[in-house]
């Protein structure tokens, strides 16, 4: 007779009869496909996604601003209608800055304003670069989101990987696909992965917010950007692979640190929690029957794409008002004030200490990445190679960043506060200018 596992899902005994395991193959791999996999079109390499966003972005580029607009309008309206707006002090300021955002918005579409606002890299930028990217990628993104995660592909991963992200990032092996998501496709989706598997009881409070501010970094295609702004194109895959290295390590670091270590390991109020188990011996064989449970209780396709396609909606509607009023006060602040001047002492002596090219201006260009992660792109384009390589890493390896991250984590259940998430960032900029370094004073 069968038994049942916590929550009345099937074991692995009922499950495997009749199970139509075809799903994890062909659903998973077309994931992967979209995900993971650059392939060449029209002299571009990249993911199928990204080539996706970029067809749509040449084919009705007059619309697409009218579209954000649209999304923008909504998502300043949601937490009003939906009486979320008030819900902690930190909603009311998110709340009132996507109202900001819309008004921006509204300008900027409609060509409405003072001309500081339509310098190219000012509210152009803003709405061109960020927000009609973003705006493509997310939901876009959520509906293949549905093939990567909802049939098996998590589960496996997860037991396989168990070994290594546990002990190191003290996250579960599963995470790992939310790692690779951000690195290959963007945080967004990562965010939206986790958010999701955090509300089915499969993170930990603690477990998610490693992950939100330890992983979901911006995506190798806009790492692209920025390596050729600052014409490090030549050495790309140095570029690339010292930034992961480096962003793991910094991770596995401040998950062992106040405020990361604090964060609660409660599970969603509500959900039946799911905690990976250690598993022993033959890790494989069991990989695949958690991949196999999950097959038997998946919902149809139709409905999954309908249930990840929501979110995803919901998810753009938080960030884009937020990348128009928090992105542009930070790009305003960059500008015209000494603010993040003053923000860069903070990280001069660690420049110094280490011995980087130029150390105030690496402190200043550190700084003012949490406002927006391409910003110190922008300060450093006229510097020596060493400067470049290191500020171009510190950029991804901060991973928290107000104009889009940061509204991000807000919009979804994940526990972790603004205050703790900038002490994150300082954490991050420390240890990345720590370990970034050197290497840039090797290599150049």
């Amino acid at each position: 007779m069968a038994t049942e596992r916590q929550g009345g899902e099937p074991t692995t005994h009922e499950a495997g009869t009749g199970v139509p395991m075809w799903k994890f193959f062909v659903y998973s791999l077309l994931g992967i496909l979209v995900f993971f996999v650059p392939i060449p079109v029209n002299g571009e390499s990249s993911i199928i996604l990204d080539h996706l966003v970029t067809a749509l972005e040449t084919a009705i580029p007059g619309v697409l601003p009218y579209l954000a607009l649209a999304v923008i309008l909504a998502g300043a309206v949601h937490p009003f209608v939906s009486g979320t707006w008030n819900r902690s002090p930190v909603s009311v300021v998110f709340s009132i800055a996507k109202v900001v955002g819309l008004i921006v918005g509204f300008m900027l579409v409609f060509e409405l304003g003072p001309a500081w606002l339509f310098a190219a890299d000012m509210g152009p930028f803003l709405l061109h670069k960020l927000v009609i990217p973003v705006g493509l990628l997310v939901p876009i993104g959520a509906v293949f989101l549905a093939l990567l995660v909802g049939y098996g592909l998590l589960e496996f991963i997860g037991v396989l990987l168990q070994p290594v992200m546990r002990p190191v990032w003290r996250t579960p092996g599963r995470s790992a696909i939310d790692a690779v998501a951000s690195f290959v496709g963007s945080y967004s989706l990562g965010l939206l992965i986790t958010n999701r598997v955090y509300k089915e009881g499969k993170y930990s409070g603690k477990e998610a917010a490693i992950i939100a501010t330890g992983f979901s970094t911006v995506s190798a295609t806009f790492m692209v950007v920025v390596a050729s702004t600052l014409d490090l194109m030549g050495s790309w895959n140095t570029y690339f692979w010292t930034t992961l290295v480096i962003t793991f390590l910094v991770t596995a670091v401040t998950v062992r640190i106040w405020p990361l270590a604090k964060v609660t390991d409660s599970y969603v109020a509500g959900t039946v929690p799911q905690p990976e188990q250690g598993h022993r011996g033959r890790r494989v064989a069991r990989a695949w029957s958690e991949a196999r449970d999950t097959v038997a209780t998946a919902p149809s396709l139709g409905r999954n794409i309908a249930t990840n396609l929501k979110a995803g909606l919901l998810m753009t509607m938080a960030i884009l008002p937020s990348i128009l009023s928090i992105g542009l006060l930070g790009l305003v602040l960059a500008t015209y004030t000494p603010v993040f001047d003053w923000l860069g002492y903070a990280f001069y002596p660690v420049a110094w200490i280490m011995q980087a090219p130029e150390p105030l201006l690496v402190a200043k260009a550190s700084a003012v990445g949490v406002a927006e992660m391409f910003l110190p792109a922008l300060l450093v384009v006229e510097s020596a190679a060493a400067v470049k390589f290191i500020v171009a890493v510190v950029s991804v390896s901060q991973i928290i960043f107000f104009s889009a991250l940061v509204p991000c984590v807000v919009a979804t259940d994940i526990p972790i506060s603004v205050p703790r998430m900038i002490v994150i960032w300082f954490q991050r900029v420390v240890l990345t200018l720590i370990l970034v370094t050197p290497m840039a004073l090797l290599l150049y």
